[in-house]
């Protein structure tokens, strides 16, 4: 974090340095400067044995070639004329000493360019960014496409922010034992707790640890008058037929995401014994009446408005779900039902038992062809390039611009975005860049930072805290590759979905329960199974 923190001063100088350089030499020139900048000044200068400084000059920049995903209109193409585009992009180049000869593909045709690409593997760009892992990816890299990444990208002298990689998340994008892609980074931790805090204060409750923490709770906000209007009128835990909040819940009892290794093999959670206590435990807050009856019927679009409107006060789902709704009240003055000024709040928690969910932790990846990274220096030019795109320096510039034109800094050192709201093209200069960027460690830079309000403060600490009681799935990239799973995946997850959702509200029993299970296996999920085992092992 200290070398982090100490690139404040560092990455303000060299934005600077390079627009004024930039700026001097004709505004939006195609061509790179060749001051130095700030950076390069640093590491390129030393001391002679009588202490005299001189200046070497600046090291030649890699080339690698690049595909990756357009989303802006191809604002950094050579010769566009969206304003401090290309000094955005030399700044980049300079940053990173590399020249970067970028393909730039529309977001809707990229799974066919990719397609293409792999077709003809002695042109392929040196570093491709790649959306799904499909068939076709998991096939290329069966025969040798892609540079096994487990073999570079893990050696923190030279790749101090890609050697960071969640090990679980890598996981995923492992075939045959090599790592083929680095992962583009999403929020691993993002799922959580969210209730009343006005409403737990009035009626004492204190923040559920346990799931009998939890229970009770749900059971005081149905019961015990939470809003003190002397009516019976509200409900623990909002819900709706989106069942993502049941998944949540389930792993509180050690019940898988998905999947679980259980034995040295990997299972459907429904066959862990755990699962079964998960339900009898929903069915019970059903019967009890702690959330609605026609829960599963209710629209997705009145989920969050059961808690905005006071009907319902444990929101269980994304934290910036739960953050969205106490916006709303801070927003809208929705007054406490303590007695005073305030306004009504949410609290937002992570973890019951000390578990909660994992997203996949990713959306997309970068893959190496092997191909044309056909050495270790070019693996490595492709590898540093990506490594330094991660430092706070070039995910300002790619989320935020340049300073002092797209953003500056106030008088407490927070970044401000000072860009002309009505001027549509004006991000258009810099976050074509965000598409070349995995996000690791962090998904947004730690200096300078923007100053945030204590929502979201709150949210973006329960996600950091999440992250080692996230429960991943372990068959995450063997269900890619499951021919069963791609031609009949849909169907069997929906009788699982529908006998859990049956179960909860009565309309099956335990036998009923049971028949669901086992057309599951009879219908392809045995195949399933086998499928995802056989891959397993190999890996």
């Amino acid at each position: 974090m200290k070398r982090r923190k100490a690139r404040k001063v560092t990455a303000i100088a060299l934005a600077a340095a390079m627009l004024a350089s930039m700026t001097a030499c004709g505004g939006n020139s195609t061509t790179p400067t060749n001051n130095t900048t700030a950076a390069t000044t640093a590491s390129n200068t030393g001391t002679t044995a009588s202490n005299t400084t001189t200046t070497a000059a600046p090291a030649e920049k890699a080339e690698i070639t690049f595909m990756t995903i357009d989303f802006e209109g191809n604002p950094l193409s050579e010769g566009a004329s969206i304003p401090y585009a290309q000094e955005c992009l030399a700044l980049m180049e300079d940053y990173t000493n590399t020249k970067v000869d970028f393909t730039w593909v529309a977001n809707d045709v990229l799974e066919e360019k990719v397609t293409l690409a792999l077709a003809n593997p002695k042109e392929m760009p040196m570093v491709m960014a790649v959306g799904n892992i499909t068939g076709a990816i998991i096939s290329a890299a069966n025969a040798g496409a892609f540079i096994d990444l487990n073999n570079y990208m893990f050696d923190s002298a030279k790749y101090p922010n890609l050697s960071q990689a969640n090990p679980d998340v890598c996981q995923s994008l492992t075939v045959g034992g090599k790592l083929i892609g680095i992962y583009r980074a999403r929020v691993i931790g993002r799922y959580g707790i969210a209730y009343r805090a006005d409403w737990a204060e009035k009626l004492g409750i204190a923040e559920p640890k346990t799931i009998d923490d939890m229970y009770e709770m749900m059971s005081q906000f149905t019961y015990g008058d939470p809003d003190g209007n002397g009516q019976d009128d509200t409900y623990g835990l909002a819900l709706c037929q989106y069942t993502g909040p049941f998944d949540i819940m389930q792993t509180w009892f050690g019940v898988g995401n998905k999947w679980v290794e259980q034995d040295g093999k990997l299972i459907p959670v429904h066959m862990q014994s755990e699962y079964k206590e998960a339900l009898d435990w929903f069915k019970k807050m059903y019967d009890d009446g702690l959330v609605y009856k026609d829960w599963a019927v209710r629209g997705t679009d009145q989920w969050e408005d059961s808690v905005k409107n006071g009907e319902c006060g444990i929101f269980i789902d994304t934290t910036d779900g739960g953050r969205r709704i106490w916006d709303y009240f801070v927003n809208n003055s929705i007054p406490s039902v303590i007695e005073g000024q305030e306004t009504a709040a949410m609290n937002l928690i992570g973890t019951i038992n000390d578990k909660t969910l994992a997203t996949t932790g990713y959306n997309g990846m970068f893959v190496l062809s092997a191909s044309t990274c056909n050495t270790d220096e070019k693996i490595e030019d492709c590898l540093h390039f990506l490594d330094k795109m991660c430092d706070d320096e070039m995910l300002v510039l790619s989320a935020w611009g340049l300073q002092d034109v797209h953003w500056k800094l106030d008088e407490n050192g927070y970044l401000v975005d000072i860009k002309d709201p009505t001027d549509a093209n004006a991000a258009k200069a810099y976050q074509a860049l965000n598409q070349t960027v995995a996000y690791i460690p962090n998904m947004t830079q730690t200096s300078p930072v923007k100053e945030e309000n204590e929502r979201t403060q709150r949210m973006n600490q329960v996600r950091e805290e999440n992250v080692p009681y996230a429960v991943f799935n372990p068959a995450d990239a063997y269900l890619i590759n499951s021919s069963t799973y791609s031609l009949s995946g849909a169907s069997l997850d929906q009788i699982l979905s529908q006998a859990r959702t049956q179960y909860i509200c009565g309309q099956i029993d335990e036998a009923g329960l049971q028949q669901a299970w086992d057309t599951w296996l009879s219908t392809g999920g045995q195949a399933l199974i086998d499928e995802v085992n056989e891959q397993y092992k190999q890996n």
